[in-house]
């Protein structure tokens, strides 16, 4: 089947499929979202307690999805791989500190006779929910904004800046996107916590009402920066690409003009947006408690929808602002044809683990999160 497909149509194929992992990674991070809520929405050990385990059921699946994130671009696109992770190597160093963090909290902070003590332990959590998520997001926003390095005759990254890619937390631009992703994280993470914990009892109420607000309030605060980050990408000038030639030149509105060469894409934009904030309203009924899956869903097309953007319809996924020819696209940063062939039989698996995923995830949340499973207040992690 895939031994019919081009080389470009791989590229295309590859690019689709790292960019529903990314999509899916965003999702998760419901994870860190919930850890930088810890010390807003619980305010006793009870309730660090019913949140660290709820937490603690899903915490390992926003990290391998980020580890497969990372594998895939490797596989698919190594150029990317070695430009980006050999040259703007502090982000990255910084980001992995951020989850070391957040695996070492979950596995010492109720040790007995642990040194630091469980607030350390929470700090590191929020750290990873905060500072991780926003680099991540700046590290995304340099796909549009571009980055500053070159390439030689050898494909050998030459890092422009002495911050070696931290220099991305200087851009408003770049920021935006990721103080969004913080907030997003945030209502996911609300929104996810009220799925999974049992609010039956009166002890635990006053929570289940700071998550209410929390989803509320910082989706509110996540709209402002998504219109900046959208206003600035449609109107400011992009990283499009000659298909006759592979040139890189500079174009007035080029996001934009993809987004309309392709309305799915521009669609899926829009619907994820109204799902993002139909999830977050349906937090307002007392009763509700599947805001997560549609917010959840949401979040995903959003994400989707700009990865898209950044590599579709000849456009410079990861471009140089140092030197627009040393900027990378689906079609000069890829692999072989022979290994996006080989691969794209072994991606067929794919929906298996998913399926897989959904099953157990399924049987783990079959019940709710409850005091009974933390009544001495010292419950362990549950992984």
């Amino acid at each position: 089947m895939f031994d019919n497909f081009t080389l470009a149509q791989l590229q295309q194929l590859w690019w689709l499929i790292v960019s529903v992992i990314g999509a899916l990674f965003v999702f998760l991070t419901f994870v860190q979202g919930g850890q930088s809520l810890l010390s807003y929405v619980a305010r006793n050990d009870l309730e660090k307690a019913l949140v660290i385990n709820s937490l603690g059921r899903k915490w390992e699946l926003t990290f391998t999805t980020l580890v497969l994130f990372g594998g895939a671009l490797f596989a698919a696109f190594p150029l990317f791989y070695a430009t980006s992770f050999g040259g703007a190597y502090w982000v990255w160093i910084a980001i992995l500190f951020t989850f070391v963090l957040q695996a070492v909290s979950f596995e010492f902070r109720k040790k007995p006779g642990n040194l630091l003590g469980s607030r350390t332990y929470e700090l590191f959590l929020f750290v990873n929910g905060t500072i991780g998520i926003l680099l991540i997001g700046i590290a995304l926003a340099t796909f549009f904004s571009g980055s500053s390095f070159q390439l030689d005759d050898y494909n050998q990254v030459l890092w422009q800046h002495p911050m070696l890619g931290l220099e991305a937390v200087l851009s408003f631009f770049n920021v935006s996107l990721g103080l969004f992703l913080v907030l997003l994280s945030r209502t996911l993470g609300a929104l996810y916590l009220l799925n999974n914990i049992d609010f039956r009892l009166q002890l635990v109420k006053d929570m289940e009402k700071r998550l209410r607000k929390a989803v509320s309030t910082n989706l509110i605060g996540s709209i402002p920066l998504l219109l900046y980050f959208l206003y600035h990408l449609a109107t400011g000038e992009g990283f499009a690409v000659k298909p006759e030639t592979g040139e890189v030149f500079m174009e007035s509105g080029k996001y934009l003009q993809n987004l309309l060469a392709m309305p799915g894409v521009f669609a899926m934009l829009a619907a994820g947006l109204l799902f993002v904030i139909l999830g977050a309203a349906l937090a307002r009924r007392a009763s509700s408690r599947s805001g997560i899956w549609f917010s959840g869903f949401g979040s995903i097309l959003v994400a989707l929808a700009l990865f898209l953007t950044a590599g579709f319809n000849n456009t410079a996924f990861y471009p140089s602002s140092f030197d627009l020819n040393s900027s990378l696209t689906i079609y000069n940063a890829s692999s072989s044809r022979y290994t996006l062939t080989a691969m794209s039989y072994i991606a067929l698996a794919v929906p298996l683990v998913l399926a897989y995923i959904a099953y157990f995830w399924y049987k783990m949340d079959s019940e709710k999160i409850s005091t009974g499973e933390v009544s001495d207040f010292t419950a362990k992690e549950i992984y």
